[in-house]
């Protein structure tokens, strides 16, 4: 059951993300699941000043909004990630200034794990889909394909979604992945990343995941 201390977290959270500059006025949306249903902010909302009057929730089978309240033009990839992905509660997209700098570049780059904490917490491999509509079934279905196998995502010419299991874990994933496109951008293409050999480092001496 949803109850008030709910929807008051999930504004917590999007003015959080909003105060981290991951996005401005209307770009953006956010859903955090609960159950079989889903806090998704409104069509038209400002996810950095979210109010309880923009809070649509849904039922995450269905997509039909429960309390009158239509939620985002994006929310059908948001349910198609959570229907697909068990493991994710937090689904965020948001237009941060560096990494949506990078998704509008000709010829963007294959590989951001410029830092430890690209591989560590945002993902070694990070899915780039090519432009679609916003709000499209086309962009939707790329968006979902996409998480199947990746918690992060670049949408070309548009934005970014990541996703994870919490408030917390989607904003370091969402924050490392701005800072990655920072340096990126701040070095003028002329970068070093990490070798696979020193990825799996991290996998077994930082994250514990597999022993050599």
């Amino acid at each position: 059951m949803i109850t008030d201390k709910h929807i008051k977290t999930f504004i917590y959270q999007a003015h959080r993300y909003g105060d981290a500059k991951l996005m401005l006025c209307s770009s953006g949306n956010l859903s955090w699941r609960i159950g079989d249903k889903a806090l998704i902010s409104g069509t038209g909302s400002w996810v950095p000043t979210l109010s309880k009057e923009k809070v649509s929730i849904c039922d995450i089978a269905s997509g039909k909004p429960e309390n009158g309240i239509k939620p985002s033009m994006e929310s059908t990839f948001h349910l198609g990630i959570m229907r697909s992905r068990p493991d994710v509660n937090v689904v965020l997209h948001f237009q941060s200034e560096y990494a949506t700098t990078v998704a509008c570049m000709k010829n963007k780059p294959k590989n951001f794990n410029v830092t430890a904490e690209l591989p560590c917490h945002t993902g070694k491999d990070i899915a780039i889909i090519p432009y679609f509509c916003p709000g499209s079934p086309e962009l939707a279905k790329s968006v979902i394909d996409a998480m199947k196998d990746h918690d992060s995502v670049l949408l070309t010419n548009h934005g970014q979604v990541v996703c994870g299991k919490d408030f917390d874990e989607v904003f370091e994933k969402a924050m490392f992945f701005e800072m990655a496109c920072r340096i990126i951008i701040h070095s003028r293409m002329e970068y070093d990343v990490l070798t696979p050999t020193e990825i799996e480092d991290l996998e077994v001496y930082v994250l514990g995941k597999i022993s050599k």
